[in-house]
């Protein structure tokens, strides 16, 4: 099983963005000190818990202090930019650091409807806007629009998606495919179901290909690790209410305002690993034996500790190297 990761630069409370940044940048080389597949930003806009909105920048500075790692926009928001502008941006990328390189597409906005309007596009077709960026990375049109870098770069592209709608869209496109288990893990395995039974091959990708993004919260006990896994739950409540704040401490007891509140955020994060080593690689365990078509664990998660944090990525790296060693000594 490959492993990668996923940042959004959480913005802790107290932090400057600069100190958010260099948060990530730390949590970049350690990805790749862990042999980590991938590191990928999401674009999100006008919220304060991230500093995320600049992806092609911060994947620049990522690529710079990194060797090996692939990195990646995971990922790019459509709606908000022409394919033209994506293709010349991250074909200089792939002009600079070849093969480190790779996109994910997605259709939503990332952004309040207030801020979608501010960024200053008007409603676009999702499935041409992706066919225009695969031609601008492809061979050059003579005579005609070319993004200059990016004509024969072929940089890899992905899927994103929370529904089974985008499966059967990445399937009908042979693309490879990411699934957002972090925030909305519901349809997850009928989504991985209906990738792979309709997948068509193409250029780009010969066989179907399936990253499941998966919150990470492991500690030296079952208690802390669900006390670390409270500052993703605030993250989570304050979005469904409405409150734009950075990133909070952990705290000892969530107060819901009803219980449908508490279901709401029972089921946004189902998608886990959560509790000690031993309980983890249980729940690692049960996960191999249900989803068979996942080929790569994106990891993200939100725990103030930066130094829990590496500590519950380090954890789960043990966790999958050693139940994977068991799998092929058997």
């Amino acid at each position: 099983m490959k492993l990668s990761a996923l940042s959004l630069v959480p913005v802790r409370e107290g932090q400057t963005h600069r100190q958010a940044i260099n948060t990530m940048l730390r949590e970049a080389r350690l990805a790749e000190e862990l042999g980590f597949e991938r590191y990928w930003i999401a674009e999100h806009h006008n919220i304060k818990a991230y500093a995320s909105s600049a992806t092609q920048i911060l994947v620049s500075e990522i690529l710079h202090h990194t060797d090996r790692i692939k990195v990646g926009a995971g990922g790019v928001m459509l709606p908000n930019h022409a394919p033209l502008l994506v293709a010349e941006q991250y074909g200089t990328l792939a002009t600079l650091y070849p093969n480190l390189f790779d996109i994910g597409l997605g259709r939503a906005r990332g952004a309040d409807p207030f801020t979608a309007r501010a960024l200053r596009r008007q409603a676009t077709n999702h499935e041409q806007d992706v066919d225009d960026l695969q031609s601008y990375f492809g061979a050059e049109r003579a005579g005609g629009v070319n993004a200059l870098p990016g004509v024969g770069m072929d940089v890899p592209l992905y899927v994103l998606g929370s529904s089974t709608n985008s499966a059967y869209y990445a399937a009908a496109k042979g693309l490879s495919y990411v699934f957002a288990s972090h925030f909305m893990p519901l349809e997850q395995k009928q989504a991985i179901d209906i990738y792979r039974q309709n997948f068509r091959p193409s250029e780009h990708c010969q066989t179907p290909y399936v990253i499941l993004c998966l919150n990470i919260a492991v500690a030296d006990t079952d208690e802390e690790a669900h006390y670390n896994n409270s500052t993703l739950i605030q993250l989570f409540l304050n979005e469904q209410r409405g409150i734009n704040i950075p990133i909070q401490p952990p705290v000892v007891q969530i107060d819901y305002d009803s219980p449908s509140e508490a279901r709401s955020i029972e089921m946004q994060t189902a998608g886990i690993f959560i509790g000690s080593k031993e309980t983890a690689a249980k729940q690692y365990a049960q996960f191999r034996q249900e989803f068979v078509g996942v080929d790569e664990i994106m990891c993200t998660g939100y725990i103030w500790d930066e130094s829990k944090m590496h500590h519950s990525y380090r954890l789960f790296t043990e966790i999958v190297a050693e139940y994977e060693a068991g799998q092929q000594r058997s």
